[in-house]
């Protein structure tokens, strides 16, 4: 049986709008995009990234994913089991719409474990973050970077910032 952890970075989708809070999008100038990936096989001690800065052709056209899709979908077909935190509202969805977009099947079933729904289901934790979370249970934090901004460095293909971002995708 292949069990994996799994977490995925998604590029934001651009809108126009007429101001900063509590907007309606007006029009979507581009939408989201797949980042990168992070994934380890349970009982292995290696943490797998794939991250759009790893794939030729990338400064060329910074938001194809759609070889970054091909090995997520590689990746998620032979699995039996998925573990991932807001993995079924989040993560599956999302890969799933880029499956679809780049015309690819699903991959093969797989059975998920969410670990967020747990937390919300069986405990009563102060927060059910993953940074809250990690640090409840004595696992670590999240890897602190510059917010927001790392994600736009990382679309305009600022390779340390790309750098940081497969970091905070593997600790995630």
């Amino acid at each position: 049986m292949k069990i994996l952890l799994l977490d995925i970075e998604t590029a934001p989708s651009i809108g126009y709008v007429w101001g900063k809070y509590d907007q309606t999008v007006v029009d979507f100038k581009a939408d989201w995009f797949m980042l990168s990936f992070a994934y380890k096989i349970f009982g292995e001690k290696k943490t797998h990234v794939h991250g759009l800065i790893d794939y030729p052709g990338y400064m060329k056209n910074k938001d194809s994913d759609n070889k970054l899709m091909q090995d997520l979908w590689k990746v998620l077909d032979e699995a039996d089991i998925v573990i991932g935190h807001n993995l079924d509202k989040f993560d599956v969805r999302k890969a799933n719409a880029r499956f679809l977009i780049h015309g690819m099947m699903p991959p093969s079933p797989y059975k998920t474990v969410d670990t967020l729904k747990i937390a919300r289901k069986a405990f009563k934790f102060n927060s059910n973050s993953l940074d809250d979370l990690g640090h409840s249970l004595g696992l670590g934090r999240k890897l602190k970077h510059i917010g927001f901004a790392l994600w736009l460095q990382c679309m305009s293909g600022d390779s340390k910032a790309w750098s940081v971002m497969k970091k905070y995708n593997i600790k995630d």
